[in-house]
This record gives structure tokens, sequence and C-alpha cells, in this order.
């Protein structure tokens, strides 16, 4: 970045002393010039003339400026709040080209500098830079300083949304944060990208890693997992402690990962590892809690065991190390109080598990099969839980495992409908027979209630129940978020957030945040965690799919294209492949993509079917398969309150009978 030749001409001082910086700069710019350079070249004088004049007409002084960045200075801070206002309102209503539509971000902080040679030295301008890298493309950030010194006389209908404090990247200080907002321009955006949220600093968090097997007895391999998971599920029920999931955790599992690496993927700020060595009928299980910022133990411990009963030991054991985290990480007490505490959270954790290893394991090998999304692997994830099932009957995670199993097959159309919903319903409400308080049953049966029963209200209520009994347990928070979506987007996807924050390396979670991020406008969000989805698992189901929708969002049908054809789900791929053709200009190949999808998966695609229809502006035949869609009791009818591809539709006077019809209006 250089000097602006025109601050070097100008007459006018620049300001100096106690001076509010504005620093702009356009996202995604990197792209947008590699995809669309002609574009681009349109695009950027008439940027750079928008934006220049909104600094100028508020006495601003662009001092310096590079690529699509522009670095001002004025002498007030209600000036370049003024200034940054203006230019946002000019960027958002000008008509930009369709494939290179300009968001810029903007950030504002005011401090005092020195000024040499028509530039600025001082420790302001490293912060408004760290600010602007936090923001995204269409949003204006303030700091702390520039907000306390125009708070009181804001424009016309502007306001100052507080974003709560932030860590800012290689600023030992953190930053209270808020954003500019008016009615004429957007006001969600992601998270931003700023060092761990206050929650992550405040709140006590912790990684449980697979216990390391020191035998050769591969019984013991399932002993050391089983261990480690029953001290998950039981911290994950502390109020107070945040728990990164099971998925996440044992993703490390065998792999040569250092502690602080593993940490900074997971999010934590202290890590549980230890090791089981078995010899005849004794066993010895080491355990120590690291805290990784300093690398030392904040408590370790040895016990030596006799092995009766596995069980009964990975019990005993765990209500030790509880016990001890406990006071480690939310500083309790030790004793009799503690003990009891300890047992009690340990049994409400054992909650619906096996009593058989073995059907443990098949348990465990069905859960990672289903969240491949395939066809075959949901079907292999069955054949395990029914044989974990076969050894042990009262194995209530197990049914619930095989009821999730159900509902995904019938909504994929790898089942029918109805007789795959009600195997799921059945073998939910044998989870709950089972074990009254399984939150994983209650997620399994309000799936249920809201993809196939479309009862909203029961679906909430079993969600609600789930979520009082576990509302650190990841599938519990997409649930709630899954059925939140309906009325409010931005609050599900926060839970949505929340949940990937718990379960950062877990495809399905990312998965779901993509796609959810996609409707409700948020692409890049939307591009980013479906991309860490598919390098998690790259042949998982329905990723790319989303990817492709993503590119066409963003106006890059070739690229949407390569990715629809690489979709494992073949009427998502037809879908995908037929939109992108479309938007192509190819429509010979769109319309053999979108015949082939209804000649071979009509009847039970026909929501996706029907969105292929909106996207092409045929409302007739968008409705007649939104009708088949109802009549067939297809599970995407759920997402007509927030799917953008049916956007066109919304102002036909059939959209709010069938709102009414489905129980939204």
């Amino acid at each position: 970045m250089s000097p602006d030749p025109r601050a070097r001409a100008t007459v006018t001082p620049l300001p100096s002393g106690t001076v509010t910086f504005l620093f702009t700069d356009i996202e995604g710019s990197t792209r947008l010039w590699e995809s669309q350079q002609a574009a681009m070249e349109a695009a950027l004088p008439r940027h750079d003339e928008l934006v220049r004049q909104c600094i100028t007409d508020h006495g601003g002084h662009v001092f310096k400026t590079g690529g699509d960045a522009f670095c001002a200075a004025f002498h007030t801070a209600s000036d370049a709040l003024a200034a940054a206002l203006a230019a946002q309102r000019a960027i958002h209503t000008e008509r930009w080209p369709q494939s290179a539509k300009l968001r810029v971000r903007m950030a504002l902080h005011t401090g005092a500098v020195e000024v040499r040679d028509n530039d600025y030295f001082g420790p302001p301008l490293n912060r408004v830079a760290r600010l602007l890298a936090a923001g995204h493309g269409g949003q204006t950030l303030l700091s702390e300083s520039t907000h306390d010194l125009c708070r009181d006389h804001l424009p016309p209908l502007v306001i100052a949304k507080a974003l709560g404090e932030h860590g800012l990247k290689d600023l030992a200080r953190r930053e209270s944060v808020f954003q500019l907002c008016h009615p004429d321009l957007p006001l969600n955006f992601p998270p931003l990208k700023t060092t761990l949220a206050p929650l992550d600093r405040e709140t006590p968090s912790i990684a449980v890693l697979p216990f390391v097997n020191m035998s050769r007895d591969e019984d013991n391999e399932y002993f050391a997992d089983g261990l480690s998971e029953e001290l998950l599920n039981v911290l994950a029920k502390i109020r107070g402690l945040r728990v990164a999931s099971r998925t996440s955790a044992f993703f490390f599992k065998g792999k040569d990962v250092d502690i602080p690496t593993v940490a900074q993927k997971l999010n934590v700020a202290t890590v549980l590892e230890g090791s089981v060595r078995k010899s005849g009928k004794r066993v010895r299980i080491t355990a120590q809690l690291i805290q990784v910022a300093t690398d030392s133990h904040l408590w370790s411990e040895t016990y030596d065991r006799e092995l009766d009963d596995i069980f009964a030991v990975q019990d005993d054991i765990a209500q030790s190390v509880v016990k001890e985290l406990r006071a480690a990480l939310l500083g309790e007490g030790i004793g009799a109080t503690a003990d009891a505490q300890a047992k009690a959270d340990v049994q409400a954790a054992a909650t619906g598990r096996a009593t058989d290893p073995e059907a443990h394991r098949l348990y465990l090998q069905g859960r990672y099969f289903i969240e491949r999304m395939t066809d075959a692997d949901v079907a292999r994830g069955v054949a395990y839980f029914r044989e974990a099932i076969a050894i042990d009957p009262d194995f209530a995670l197990a049914h619930a495992g095989l009821s999730r199993a159900y509902s995904s097959q019938a909504g994929q159309g790898w089942d029918s409908v109805a007789g795959g919903y009600e195997k799921a319903r059945a073998a939910a409400q044998r989870a709950l027979a089972l074990a009254p308080d399984l939150p994983e049953g209650y997620v399994c049966l309000g799936a249920v209630l809201e993809a196939h029963d479309w009862d909203w209200k029961a679906a909430n209520a079993a969600y609600q129940r789930a979520f009082a009994l576990a509302p650190g347990n990841v599938d519990v928070l997409r649930a709630v978020a899954g059925i939140r979506r309906l009325y409010d987007a931005e609050a599900a996807l926060d839970l949505l957030r929340r949940a990937a924050a718990l379960d950062p390396l877990s495809t399905s979670t990312l998965r779901q945040l993509g796609m959810r991020c996609l409707h409700a406008g948020h692409v890049d969000e939307a591009w980013k965690a479906l991309n860490t989805a598919l390098d998690l698992n790259p042949k998982s189901g329905l990723i790319h799919c989303m990817l492709s929708a993503t590119r066409l969002t963003q106006g890059l049908p070739a690229e949407a294209l390569a990715l629809a054809e690489r979709e494992v789900i073949a009427d998502f791929r037809l879908l995908g492949v037929s939109l992108a053709e479309r938007a192509l200009g190819h429509t010979d190949a769109a319309d053999k993509a979108l015949a082939q999808l209804i000649d071979e998966y009509g009847g039970v695609a026909a929501y996706q079917i029907a969105i292929a229809y909106a996207l092409r502006g045929d409302a007739d035949n968008a409705f007649a398969w939104l009708e088949r869609a109802y009549d067939q009791r297809d599970p995407g009818m759920t997402n007509l309150v927030c799917d953008r591809f049916l956007g066109a539709l919304r102002d036909d006077p059939r959209w709010p009978q069938l709102m009414r019809r489905m129980g939204f209006a």
C-alpha cells in the first residue's frame, strides 16, 4: 500500500493529534480478479470514485491507497462515520456487473498518531487495520473509541449495534466492537473473524482425547475408547464447562499430532489425555489434564484396578476424573458432596449405553457410516446398529442410532417415505422406552415429527426436552436449530455456529451449517463451512451439490457445473448439473439433466424438481411439483419457509395458500 498522490498534492494539512481513521477494502477481490477480470476492470473505477467522493464530501483526507483499499483520516469521528455510511449506501445501491457485485468492508478507529511526510504512524493504524480484517463485505465496524465519540449524535435512523468484546490478531488489548446499522444496508453477517470469543475465554473448555491403548489386546482398545467417551459424555453435561464433541476429539485417534495443534483445531484451553495398560485381570490407567497455554499439567493421576467388570471400572475411573476436573477447572471443592455429585454425573452420562463391549464397538461403527450420507454407507450403518441390538437388545443408544439411519434413508429417497419414517418412529420410541431421559431418543423422535408428520409443535417439544437434558450435545443443538430456522433463521444459525464450535471436525455439522448459511444469504460463510466438510470427508453426500449452489449464487456457473458433476447423490447431482448448465446458457444440456431427474427420481425428488422449475421462472410447473411433493410428504417441504431458491414463487398467490396448508402461516 502506497501514499496517495492526491494527498501529497493537497494544500489542506492532514488531520493531526487525535484522528479518526476509515479503512476500506473489497471482500473477495482476489477471486473476482482471477475469475471476472473484465467485470472488475469496469467496476473498480466506479468503486474508487464513489468511495473517494464520499470521503472528501465529509471532510476526509485519503492518505494512502493500495489496489482496492482506501485509508482516510478525519478531524472528527462523526464525519468519518457519516462518510462510511454514505459510501456503503452508495455501493449498496450501485448497479454493479452481475458477475462482480462488490461488497466493501469498512472499519473506523480513533486515536492519537504522529504525522510525518504526509503519512501516519502509531498504534491506532494497526488497530484499525486489524478491525477491518475482522469484518465482512458490506459491514462497517467501529472501535470503542470511535463509538464513544459519536454515540450521542448518530445520523438519522443509524444505530451502533454492540457485537461484544473481541480479540484482534497480534494485539494484546481486546476491543469492544460495534456495527453501523441503517435500514438501507444489510444487517446480518457471520461472526467476526477475530480470535477466541468472550465465551471461549471465560468458559472453561476441554477436549477429551481417545485414551491410548498400551496393550496388544484388541478388546482393551474398546475399553480405552469407552472410557474416553464416558468421560466426555459426563463432562458435556456439566454446566459451565464447554466440551469438544466426540466426533472432533476422536478425529485425532492414532494420529501423531501435538497437543497445541489439537487445542487450536478444537478451540479449547485444556486437554485431557491418558493411557490404558492391561495385564491379566489388572488395568492401569493414567490421566492428565494439560493447560495448553502454559504447556503445564493442572492435574494427573494413575489408577490401578481389578478388571472384573469393565463398565464398573469405567464408572469408577470416570467418577474420580470428573471430581478432579471439577476442582481443577471450575474451582469446586473436594469432599463427600463432590463425591456424590461426580457419581450422579456419571450415572446420568451412562444413560442408554451398552452392557457389552462388542455391541458398543458395532454402535460406533454404525455412527461412523451414517455420517457419510450415501445410500450404501447409511445401509451399512443400519446393519451395524442391528448387530449391536442383536447382542444387546436393551442398548437404547443403538435404537436411537437406528432411528436416525432410518430417517436418513426415508428423507433421501433410499427407502419409502412412509415406511422409512415409521421404522424411525418405532426405533426412537423403543429407545425412549428403554431410557426415558435419553436426549438422542428425543432428537430422533422429533426428526420424525418434523420431517414426516409436519407437526411443528410436537417436534419442537421433543427437541426442547432433549435440550433440557443435554444443552451441550451437538446433535441436540443441530436439531433445535433445524426447527428454529422455521421462524428465526439467524437464531438457528447461531445455534449451528455453537454446534460447529463444539464439533469443528464433524462433516455433518459443517454440512448443515453451510446449507443454512447459504439459504440465509451468508454465502462466504457457507462456502467456508462446506469446503471444510469436504476436506474432512471428500466422499460425503450433498456437499458438492451445495458447493455448486454456492458458486451459482456467486455468479460462477462454470465452477458450479464442475462441482455438481462430483456430487455422489444422483438426484442432487442431476439438479445441480441442470441449474449450472442453464446458467451457462447450455439449454439442451440443462433440459436433458432435468428430464433425467424427472424420469428417474420423480417419485422421490419432487421438491428438487420444483426448485429447478422455480429457478427457470416456470411458476406453474414449480407449483405442480410442489403439490406432488406435498402429496408424497417429501421432507424437503420443511424448507419452504427459508429456501432461497424458491424466492421467485413468494409473490405468487398460490404461495400463501401452500404455506397455510403446511402449517407455516
